[in-house]
């Protein structure tokens, strides 16, 4: 299982489903876009802009509850890009990839592994360093394919 996220950065989803995503990400970029015209078009190049937007929220002071909705909506377009871009589908956790990440949803990249967008983003929210960048986590991930046994 791949790893987004420990056990001090769980992003605490709350009642979300897999089937849900999609349109948590649409009703995200809707609602930034029609507000700040932000060029989130779900390619690899924006998610230069999720970095700078969660960046952004931290040196502005936010706090994790009062970011919750956002951090979510960043966490639900990063996965959107995988899924889009990448090959991933958006799954429900089983019982213990939601201890490990602390969610109920994830995406599975088409190599099988399991990965966390939205414990992610918290990550880049609560760190801010260069190893948390989302756009350096699509790049890392999407490259790989499953191994076929010989």
């Amino acid at each position: 299982m791949g790893s987004g996220t420990d056990e001090r950065h769980k992003p605490e989803v709350r009642e979300t489903g897999a089937a849900d995503m999609r349109a948590c990400a649409a009703a995200f970029v809707e609602r930034v876009t029609a507000r700040h015209r932000l060029p989130l078009d779900y390619s690899p190049a924006s998610l230069r802009l999720v970095d700078f937007l969660a960046d952004g929220l931290r040196k502005g002071g936010a706090d994790r509850d009062r970011a919750h909705d956002t951090l979510v909506g960043l966490g639900a377009y990063v996965g959107e890009v995988l899924v889009r871009r990448a090959g991933a589908v958006w799954i429900d956790l089983d019982e213990p990839q939601r201890g490990w990440f602390g969610q109920p949803v994830g995406v599975r990249m088409p190599d099988g592994r399991v990965w966390n967008p939205l414990g992610k983003v918290v990550n880049r929210f609560e760190t801010g360093g260069p190893e948390e960048s989302l756009r350096t986590f699509y790049l890392t991930l999407h490259g790989r394919a499953r191994r076929v046994a010989a």
